[in-house]
């Protein structure tokens, strides 16, 4: 089923994947084509296709926003639910247990390259993709496996530039700064991480604040393994050093979990000698590409949904400005 909008024709689509059945939607721009094509990879966490979780409150997801803004510049988009994700995550968990791999999330994204490039309204040799943190991961991951619809480019939004593990507790040093205790904090949380890299219980002791003993249960938990102890090591520089295509990468300066500079200079540092690796640090990026106008020194964690996902939010101008030039010269 299609649906028209003022910038193209949207449809439901679907792919077999093992064990589960890959849900996206594509967006045509208005005219006959053939279009540049753009295929989204979504971050961390039971994020949907539209970049929407249910751990955030908001239905304004960004990657709904950047599909209308690429279709009104011409370009083709497809953006889809992970497996664990979406309408279907629920049906899908119990198939999923002990399967969720880096490997199942590049197979995923495959089956999403494959359909965009059966589309017949689609320029041949022309399909980019579009990742968003973790997402980058999985995209540099597809083009480096040899597949036989390589990326023409690949624009990278809030990639981290080291290893999983480091950037989150990075940002959990930072909250512990601020509670009386929190180096020791801190310590029992480093000791968890240590028993679950070495396939031990993880045993979170029970003075960590709840939502970091969530965290530590939920990187052991079955349905997330092996995947959580393959993710918690990697990182975009490691696989960017690799690649041999142009990229674009995004990491706004309002951008609380990935570090513009922290993450940025191993990225810069990879990519050195790279011609065609273009980067960009918008002011008012924030880690989904929204606007944020809030200085930084006011932007706490526990204050992100209402700048993630929130009725009143919007895409950064200057970093969508950017992206869609940079499609354009490539395309």
């Amino acid at each position: 089923m299609s649906n028209q909008a003022s910038y193209g024709e949207s449809s439901e689509v679907n792919w077999k994947l093992d064990p589960t059945t890959g849900y996206g939607t594509l967006v045509r721009p208005s005219g006959p084509g053939p279009f540049p094509a753009v295929v989204m990879v979504a971050g961390s966490g039971p994020t949907d296709r539209d970049w929407n979780s249910p751990l955030l409150p908001g239905s304004n997801g960004s990657a709904r926003l950047i599909a209308e803004a690429l279709a009104q510049a011409g370009i083709t988009s497809l953006r889809y639910d992970k497996s664990a994700s979406g309408p279907h995550a629920r049906e899908n968990s119990q198939l999923l247990i002990g399967k969720v791999s880096m490997q199942s999330h590049v197979d995923e994204l495959a089956g999403a390259v494959r359909t965009m490039a059966s589309q017949s309204y689609v320029r041949d040799g022309r399909i980019f993709a579009l990742a968003n943190s973790e997402g980058t991961l999985h995209a540099l991951n597809y083009q480096l496996s040899s597949p036989k619809i390589p990326f023409a480019g690949l624009v990278l939004i809030g990639p981290p530039g080291r290893a999983v593990g480091t950037v989150a507790r990075s940002q959990l040093a930072a909250q512990a700064s601020g509670i009386p205790n929190g180096d020791a904090l801190l310590a029992l949380y480093d000791a968890a991480i240590v028993r679950f890299l070495a396939r031990e219980p993880v045993a979170p002791d029970p003075s960590l604040p709840e939502g970091v003993q969530m965290l530590l249960e939920s990187l052991a938990t079955p349905a997330n393994l092996p995947f959580a102890r393959e993710l918690w090591t990697a990182d975009a520089a490691t696989l960017l050093r690799q690649v041999d295509i142009p990229v674009l990468v995004i990491i706004g300066k309002k951008d609380i979990q990935v570090g513009w500079q922290a993450d940025g200079e191993p990225l810069q540092r990879a990519a050195a000698g790279h011609e065609e690796v273009t980067f960009l640090f918008p002011e008012n990026a924030n880690h989904v590409l929204k606007q944020e106008l809030r200085p930084r020194l006011e932007l706490v964690p526990a204050e992100i949904a209402e700048s993630y996902n929130g009725p009143d939010t919007r895409l950064d101008p200057q970093a969508l400005a950017s992206i869609l030039e940079w499609l354009a010269a490539h395309s």
